[in-house]
């Protein structure tokens, strides 16, 4: 599923003063929850399945976009029918936060994730994570001449080479994460080279498609898009490999997938336990065995055997709550064009 419309921040900007007031919530049936995700859709459809055939409870799945569905939230105030939001991005998940439309989750649902993975505040629980890294042509490059940072491919010996995906939204953390450890002129200066060397694809998808097929040499993605690309294409017609960077480097970032339990629901304890399944072992192996080849978070879940084990990866030094909202990474790309 592509994700290349405009982040929930831009959305917000664009109906600022449009929220409904915040009144007479809309309840559901007991034995149903209405679950907002934006989320891969194939695996969260897995996951509701294997959730109502344990519980009984009905999950009414609304897929889409994550940032037209918190928008949607926002709009829909003390009226939503959302129970659960479930998204691929902490951003989100922190701008619902701050407008009070999420509440604290049960600790034991919180513990069963390593701190570093969840909401500072317990408002949401990390279910899955994948990391930054650039993909390649392998036709194109040598390994020998990959660079260590990707703040080097902003740099002139990669003009005309470079593709990236700035409306995605998986690129705006990027970005956060620069200002965050690097500072914004250092963030800007990183734009305008990737801008000046680079051509921008409308998806993560495209770009890993047209590095595979040798339009760009080499494009920041995250890692899931290039293993997707290689189970669809087959080995024999992947000519790209994945690269990552130096450990701690600001390129190398962990990105968290999130769930919460919506503050307008009348069903919060159910909601919970849609959570707590996400969690589970049983909900986690769904995800590792899964064609999203997310990393699970849970303690004991191996991912796809695949993947390159978390463990030998070192990202750089930053925590969701490091990336906020998102909002400056967001106001960054507008100033200059990108959005």
């Amino acid at each position: 599923m592509s994700r290349c419309k405009p982040t929930i921040l831009s959305l917000l900007l664009a109906s600022a003063g449009s929220l409904l007031s915040a009144c007479g919530g809309t309840a559901s049936p007991a034995n149903s929850i209405t679950v907002y995700s934006g989320q891969h859709e194939q695996t969260t459809v897995l996951l509701a399945s294997a959730f109502e055939r344990q519980t009984g409870i009905k999950v009414n799945l609304r897929s889409g976009d994550e940032a037209a569905l918190g928008n949607q939230l926002l709009q829909e105030g003390a009226n939503s029918p959302a129970d659960v939001f479930y998204a691929e991005n902490t951003p989100v998940l922190e701008t619902l936060r701050e407008h009070a439309q999420l509440v604290v989750l049960p600790s034991a649902t919180l513990a069963v994730v390593p701190s570093r993975y969840d909401s500072a505040q317990g408002y949401w629980v990390g279910v899955s994570a994948r990391v930054s890294a650039l993909v390649y042509n392998t036709s194109r490059l040598a390994g020998s001449e990959l660079p260590s940072s990707i703040l080097e491919l902003a740099r002139p010996r990669w003009r005309g080479k470079v593709g990236f995906a700035p409306s995605e939204t998986d690129f705006q953390p990027l970005v956060a994460a620069i200002i965050r450890l690097d500072g914004a002129a250092a963030a800007e200066a990183w734009l305008k080279g990737l801008q000046a060397n680079g051509t921008i694809y409308a998806s993560n998808e495209a770009a890993v498609t047209q590095v595979n097929n040798g339009q760009s040499e080499i494009a920041p993605i995250d890692h899931y898009y290039w293993y997707r690309l290689r189970a669809e294409l087959g080995a024999g017609a992947t000519h790209s490999a994945l690269h990552y960077l130096a450990p701690g480097d600001v390129g190398e970032l962990l990105d968290i997938s999130g769930a919460a339990v919506v503050a307008s629901s009348s069903h919060k304890a159910t909601a919970a336990r849609f959570l707590a399944f996400l969690v589970s072992a049983g909900g986690q192996e769904i995800i590792a065995r899964s064609h999203s080849y997310e990393y699970p978070l849970r303690p004991g879940i191996s991912p796809a055997p695949v993947l390159t084990p978390l463990a030998q990866i070192r990202p750089a030094p930053i925590t969701p709550a490091d990336l906020g909202d998102g909002s400056t990474a967001l106001a960054l790309e507008q100033k200059l064009g990108l959005l």
